[in-house]
């Protein structure tokens, strides 16, 4: 019976209490040893990160960024502070009977606003879910704020889909705001409560918020003047924001400045680019060490790499924890790539991408990252069908051991078309190789 339930999603609305029994048996089983098919694999991967970042999920408290006043007087300074009575009025539910919390992040995850009836704030009390909480994946583990921040994209998680137990009696919706002139990450706007209040509707109106948001602070910036003042608000003393370009596929990895200055990288400063990139909510001193040189690692490395890295880029890297400054613009040909491969346009993806990520780089988190990426254009192409593209694949460094990609090119050519013959004189070239 626990298979059908979890096999069926839509029971979070019509069963929630009997869903959510499946969901922590299915998380006991996973966190024993034993993944259940009632999670995702993106979901199980963002558990295992959040494991590797110390995240304990029987009794896990987040990290306080900010003590709550502190947290409160960063809001009213913040950009989103605009938009926050409209999206109260549209979410929230303020009244002596309301169970559910609006919660408004920074671009990092922590907590800025909370607004709900005293019941529900009492609840996230509990939680420690309050202004100056740090609700990233590192900060208190997989949830559907930290979703947001990691994959740029609306997710709602239930019950024990959450890594941490005590949040099992909880639903979230989330998704991230956005500027609407640079399309840099603004913050996340989130609806939470207990698991029988989440609706059929909660993620349409978490989205519909999020488009309020974005409209409001796009007529803002035209008032002032337009895209470039609304781009200005975020750099210091009201300049426009600098935009770096990280080149960070193939063998020479660059930044490209503003003014079009371009600056060479070494091969370990842009191992740490590609890893501040990959996490909007920054890495500690020690973490960087870990990630870059193992057991071995020592912060005082890390700190004297970033100073060289300012020292060449200038000030676009603040500390504690290391992160992108926000007044920096951050574009790569990675983030292209991916762009272009969830926009689903496929031949676009395949001609900016020359080369595998830090070619030459040897370390692991650089080595996963290089592998997803290359997998998920080697199998955009084979499912392509396409012959055109397949050939262009297997005919780049990335694509010329992949056997499958062959095999679908014969298939996709034709006994007729010439690069029928190609594929088929690849695929017993590559045998004889691995044969011996």
């Amino acid at each position: 019976m626990s298979r059908v339930l979890a096999a069926d999603p839509a029971l979070r609305f019509s069963a929630p209490r009997e869903y959510a029994k499946v969901l922590r048996d299915a998380h006991h089983a996973t966190l024993s040893g034993a993944p259940d098919p009632a999670f995702a694999p993106s979901l199980l991967e963002s558990w295992k990160r959040s494991l590797a970042l110390g995240i304990n999920p029987e009794q896990h408290r987040p990290i306080h960024r900010h003590e709550v006043a502190e947290a409160r007087a960063l809001g009213q300074g913040h950009r989103l502070a605009a938009v926050v009575p409209a999206l109260t009025q549209l979410l929230a539910d303020e009244s002596a009977t309301g169970r559910h919390l609006l919660i408004v992040t920074d671009h990092r995850g922590e907590v800025l606003w909370r607004l709900g009836s005293g019941s529900a704030l009492r609840q996230a009390d509990s939680l420690e879910f309050v202004e100056g909480a740090d609700w990233s994946e590192a900060g208190i583990g997989t949830n559907a704020i930290s979703e947001a921040l990691i994959t740029g994209s609306a997710a709602q998680l239930f019950s024990a889909e959450h890594l941490v137990r005590t949040h099992h009696e909880w639903a979230c919706t989330a998704a991230p705001i956005r500027d609407p002139f640079t399309g840099g990450l603004l913050g996340v706007l989130d609806v939470s409560g207990p698991i029988d209040s989440v609706t059929p509707d909660s993620l349409r109106m978490v989205r519909c918020g999020v488009r309020l948001a974005e409209e409001l602070l796009r007529s803002a910036g035209a008032v002032a003047g337009g895209p470039a003042a609304a781009v200005g608000q975020s750099g210091p003393g009201g300049r426009p924001a600098t935009t770096l370009y990280l080149r960070l596929l193939g063998d020479r990895p660059t930044a490209e400045l503003d003014g079009g200055r371009t600056v060479p990288v070494t091969l370990r400063r842009a191992e740490i680019l590609a890893l501040l990139a990959s996490r909007s909510q920054g890495w500690s001193a020690e973490e960087l060490a870990y990630q870059l040189h193992g057991e071995d690692g020592a912060p005082a490395t890390i700190r004297i790499e970033m100073h060289r890295i300012r020292a060449s880029l200038g000030p676009v890297i603040e500390a504690n924890p290391y992160r992108f400054a926000e007044s920096v613009r951050v574009l790569s040909d990675l983030g292209t790539v991916r762009d272009h491969l969830r926009n689903g346009q496929l031949a676009r993806a395949l001609a900016a991408y020359p080369g595998r990520l830090l070619n030459r780089s040897v370390n692991l988190a650089v080595e996963l990252m290089r592998d997803e990426l290359n997998e998920a254009i080697a199998a955009s192409v084979r499912a392509s069908g396409d012959a055109e593209l397949i050939a262009r694949w297997c005919a780049s460094d990335m694509g010329s051991d992949d056997t499958a990609a062959a095999a679908a090119l014969a298939k996709a050519a034709g006994r007729g078309d010439p690069r029928f013959q190609l594929a088929n004189a690849r695929i017993k070239r590559i045998d004889r190789e691995l044969g011996g």
